[in-house]
């Protein structure tokens, strides 16, 4: 009968076994060392009085007055809410509570009157500075619908004959369709007569034309025109693009727009030098994920190079100290 004996390393994750047939075991332990024990040199912010006590009356000197300017606002909403479920003798709809099923054909009406103790108003504030003249309503209202670039731009082909051949442009589709078609309606619904619907209104400061006008086509005129539309789609930054026209393809056989000479009209209507603005025409083409812009790109490269970095440095990191800690733990 032989005896063996063994000897634990807890430490590097090796067992030791003497005796016949000894040698060394691999534990499922990890490795003895400071990263995969986690004893690498670690900050840990020490939160103490001095710092958390002022962050906390900071925070709250700051959310306090703006919660109380929110309630105060949200308080100063009118509201007032009629119950018409019926389900009260003294309601004037108990009677139509109690006989409709889903099976009745024909609806029931019940007439509720009631009385309002303050006069209920329409706020203007949004539209200010331009609400009214004149004690007239303006049509479309507020600042950005007033400030609406209304410069015209024609784009001319110079033929090598000699003459110059218009390049066909359309007003349509450069909108969001649900803008087009959900957000911006005309009054009562109709495009036939504006002139009649927009009667005893008056146009915006710095408009030539009102705003049934903007459009010959009745589709694409008064508040659902779309150079409106687009206008009012405000940006976020000072320097922005907006989607002015887009050319037509005559055939399928020559280019949209062939090689050649250009001569850009404009009818100059949009002052900018009073806050030194500068306006510009951009030619572009289009991909799959649309107009120009290179943030998306930028991001992408940004992200797989710092990974990529990181990668090879950690990589050098594992070669370099890697083999030592092994060479470490086998001849222990």
């Amino acid at each position: 009968m032989m005896a063996s004996s063994y000897s634990a390393k807890d430490e590097d994750g090796h067992i030791t076994v003497s005796g016949p047939g000894g040698g060394t075991l691999r534990n499922k332990k990890p490795e003895n060392t400071a990263f995969k024990q986690q004893r690498l040199p670690a900050w840990q912010p020490i939160l103490t009085a001095g710092t958390v006590l002022p962050a906390f009356f900071i925070i709250g000197l700051i959310f306090i007055p703006i919660g109380i300017g929110l309630y105060v606002t949200s308080n100063n909403i009118k509201e007032f809410e009629i119950d018409y479920t019926g389900d009260d003798t003294s309601s004037p709809c108990y009677n139509c509570a109690k006989n409709f099923s889903w099976n009745n054909t024909k609806s029931c009406t019940c007439t509720i009157p009631f009385q309002l103790d303050q006069p209920y108003e329409k706020p203007s504030k949004e539209c200010e500075p331009y609400a009214s003249i004149d004690n007239k309503p303006i049509a479309p209202c507020g600042a950005i619908a007033n400030s609406m670039f209304n410069d015209t731009l024609t784009l001319f082909y110079n033929d090598p004959n000699g003459t110059s051949v218009p390049i066909p442009l359309t007003s349509t589709g450069i909108a969001w369709w649900t803008d087009k078609h959900v957000k911006f309606r005309n009054p009562v619904g109709t495009n036939s007569n504006l002139t009649a619907v927009f009667q005893g209104t008056v146009k915006p400061v710095n408009w030539h034309r009102p705003v049934y006008e903007l459009d010959t086509d009745p589709e694409n005129n008064g508040f659902i025109n779309e150079d409106f539309i687009v206008w009012m789609r405000t940006a976020a930054l000072p320097t922005f693009r907006k989607l002015y026209r887009i050319i037509q393809k005559k055939n399928t056989m020559a280019p949209t727009l062939p090689r050649g000479n250009y001569t850009l009209v404009v009818d100059y209507n949009y002052p900018v030098r009073s806050f030194e603005g500068r306006k510009r025409m951009i030619l572009s083409t289009i991909s799959w994920m649309g107009g120009k812009n290179p943030f998306l790109g930028i991001a992408y490269i940004t992200v797989g190079s710092v990974c990529f970095f990181l990668g090879v440095v950690l990589l050098v990191i594992h070669h370099k100290y890697g083999n030592r800690n092994n060479s470490a733990n086998i001849s222990n």
